[in-house]
C-alpha cells in the first residue's frame, strides 16, 4: 500500500530525514518508534505532504504522492492523527467531526460515518454538543482519532497517540487502534511507548536521528535486548 525509498527531508539546510524506506502492506499495523526527536513526526508531516522531500520517493498504492499537496493526498485515501491533538476547542465535538470529513465522498457519508465513530467511542456521543476544549486529555485524543476516521482512509496515520494519557484510556485508544484492521483499515502508528505500539502491530521499524536503524517484526523487537534497554525500561 506504501512505499517509501531513501527518503531525505530538511529544514532548511539542515537534514533531518536521511535515506529512510519502509514499506506498510495493506491491512497491517507498523510501529514506527524511536525517542523524541528521532524523526518520526517529520517522517509522517513529509507523508502527508506538509513537508516536501529533497529527494527520494513515496509511493501510495501504486501512484507517487511526494509532490501532492496535503489536500490530494486526503482525497487519495491516507489521513494523519497529529501529535499534540491540535482540536477546535471552541466549536462542538460533533462539529470536529464533521470537519474530518473533507472530501466529497467523505462529506456524503459524513453522518453515516458520525455514528461508526461513535460506536467506537461511547463518551463522544454523550458529549457531542459540548465545546471540545471541555473535554479531558484522553477524550480529546479520542476526538482527533475519530476525526480521522471521518474521512474514511484506506492508511490512518496515528503520531504519539499515548502521550499524556492514563493507563485506563490508554488501553482503550489502543484497543480501537488494533481493531481498526477489522474495517480494512491500515494503521501506522508514530509512537514512543514501544511497548504498548509493538503489542498491537505486526511489524516496526526503529528510528534515531532521521533514519532507520532496525526494522523487524513486533515479535522480535519486543524480544530484543537493544529495544528492551532503550525503550522498554530494561
Amino acid at each position: 500500500m506504501l512505499e517509501v525509498k531513501n527518503l531525505n527531508v530538511s529544514y532548511g539546510v539542515t537534514p533531518i530525514l536521511r535515506d529512510v524506506s519502509l514499506t506498510v502492506k495493506q491491512g497491517e499495523v507498523i510501529a514506527l518508534l524511536g525517542s523524541n526527536g528521532a524523526g518520526k513526526t517529520t517522517l509522517v508531516n513529509a507523508l502527508m505532504g506538509m513537508l516536501k522531500a529533497q529527494s527520494g520517493e513515496i509511493i501510495f498504492e501504486g501512484e507517487h504522492i511526494e509532490n501532492m499537496q496535503p489536500h490530494e493526498i486526503v482525497k487519495r485515501g491516507m489521513a494523519q492523527v497529529p501529535e499534540g491533538r491540535r482540536i477546535f476547542p471552541y466549536v462542538s465535538v460533533l462539529d470536529n467531526l464533521r470537519l474530518g470529513a473533507y472530501s466529497d465522498q467523505a462529506w456524503r457519508k459524513r453522518n453515516q460515518s458520525i455514528e461508526w465513530v461513535f460506536s467506537m467511542f461511547p463518551l463522544l456521543k454523550e458529549r457531542q454538543n459540548m465545546p471540545a476544549r471541555t473535554l479531558s486529555g484522553g477524550e480529546q485524543q479520542m476526538l482527533v482519532i475519530g476525526r480521522g476516521l471521518m474521512s474514511r482512509p484506506k492508511l490512518l496515520m496515528v503520531d504519539e497517540p499515548s502521550l499524556g494519557l492514563a493507563p485506563k484510556l490508554l488501553s482503550e485508544v489502543y484497543e480501537i487502534l488494533g481493531k481498526l484492521s477489522e474495517d480494512k483499515i491500515t494503521t501506522l502508528l508514530s509512537e514512543q511507548n514501544a511497548r504498548q505500539a509493538l503489542t498491537i502491530s505486526s511489524r516496526g521499524y526503529v528510528m534515531e536521528n532521521g533514519s532507520v536503524v532496525l526494522a523487524d517484526s513486533s515479535h522480535n523487537l519486543l524480544n530484543s535486548e537493544l529495544i528492551k534497554e532503550a525503550y522498554l525500561g530494561r
